[in-house]
């Protein structure tokens, strides 16, 4: 039956109902599980009906962060939105898959649980933060039969290198908990001016995340006991020192190629780290050498730098399915060599 009011039908109250948790839902968190189902609800509204306790999890009350299993019964409360928020939910829906052209990326690895790809520099790798879209988008719009693609980590935009991307629930809470208890292996090539010092093996020094005034995110290092350092350590290895044909920098030291180990990771956390030993990655647009990176830029030989000469080279983890260890190497993207054996004798 429907009501009318001035001639105006009123829509119908929302109803609860119960959603059982799927396989591919196991082990997500609350709040993202009820994001994923309350489309148009606002976020602080959905915190607000889990913290009143109208959210239940097998018939009882639940933390935003506690993690689901599968089979379990989630009541979602009655909840509203408006007629303009449906549609304005819809409208970016549609934006989002007409912004995002489908694309293919260089695979290193895939079967039914995941995806290794080859990412090139340039590219985020989701979209925010005044990108449209980024690598996960644009998978997806490449591949419309896939139930589930979803980011494992991150790779800043600038960084090229091997990107992990779950096909799986079960396999993306897995491997997220290999990166979150330093179980994978993540090396990167980083190209910096001067001559690293073969001692400076253990780059052990907190970091704090901060805004700019236009709202762009920075990072530093901070000292030992400062409130809002987080624990950062990064370990370097110099794989080759080269005696560059032209000077490079103020010190006209030459170049140092490192083997970086990530065992934390921070935000930007090798280019803050690097950089504050006096030795910043070639190309670095928010921590390097401005001046430098103008020069290499403007080059009047072949090759210019125009990208920042950082690459996830290798990584391991443990496949989340058999167990075994998996190794992966993306070799250096084609620019980067090409830059190196003209600046070297």
């Amino acid at each position: 039956m429907k009501h009318i009011i001035g001639g105006n039908p009123i829509p119908p109250l929302p109803q609860v109902k119960t959603v059982f948790v799927e396989e591919d839902c196991a082990g997500q968190r609350l709040d993202n599980f009820l994001l994923r189902h309350l489309k148009g609800v606002p976020k602080t509204h959905v915190y607000r009906i889990i913290r009143s306790g109208e959210v239940r999890v097998n018939k009882g009350r639940s933390a935003a962060d506690s993690r689901l299993g599968v089979g379990d019964a989630v009541r979602l409360p009655p909840v509203r939105i408006s007629q303009r928020a449906a549609e304005k939910s819809k409208a970016m829906v549609i934006a989002a898959s007409h912004a995002a052209p489908a694309r293919n990326f260089p695979i290193l690895f895939e079967d039914e649980h995941l995806l290794a790809i080859d990412k090139p520099s340039g590219v985020a790798v989701h979209g925010g933060s005044g990108v449209s879209f980024g690598v996960i988008e644009q998978l997806r719009m490449a591949r419309p039969e896939a139930k589930f693609l979803e980011l494992v980590h991150r790779l800043d935009r600038d960084t090229s290198g091997i990107l992990l991307i779950a096909k799986k629930r079960s396999a993306l809470k897995i491997l997220q908990n290999q990166f979150r208890e330093r179980e994978t292996g993540k090396i990167y090539l980083a190209l910096v001016a001067g001559c690293w010092p073969a001692n400076r093996k253990v780059l052990d020094r907190p970091l704090h995340k901060y805004l700019l005034p236009d709202g762009e995110r920075r990072v530093k290092v901070v000292a030992r006991g400062d409130p809002d350092g987080m624990p950062s350590v990064t370990l370097v290895k110099v794989t080759q020192r080269l005696a560059a044909r032209q000077q490079v920098g103020s010190s006209g030291a030459g170049l140092s190629l490192l083997e970086v180990t990530l065992k934390t990771g921070r935000t930007h956390q090798i280019r803050v780290h690097l950089a504050s030993e006096g030795h910043p990655i070639l190309g670095d647009d928010k921590y390097g050498d401005f001046e430098l990176n103008k020069a290499l830029l403007r080059a009047e030989s072949a090759p210019a730098l125009k990208r920042m000469f950082l690459h996830a080279w290798r990584l391991q983890f443990d496949h989340p399915a058999s167990g075994e260890r998996v190794a992966l190497l993306a070799p250096l993207p084609s620019e980067l060599e090409a830059f190196v054996n003209h600046v070297a004798y």
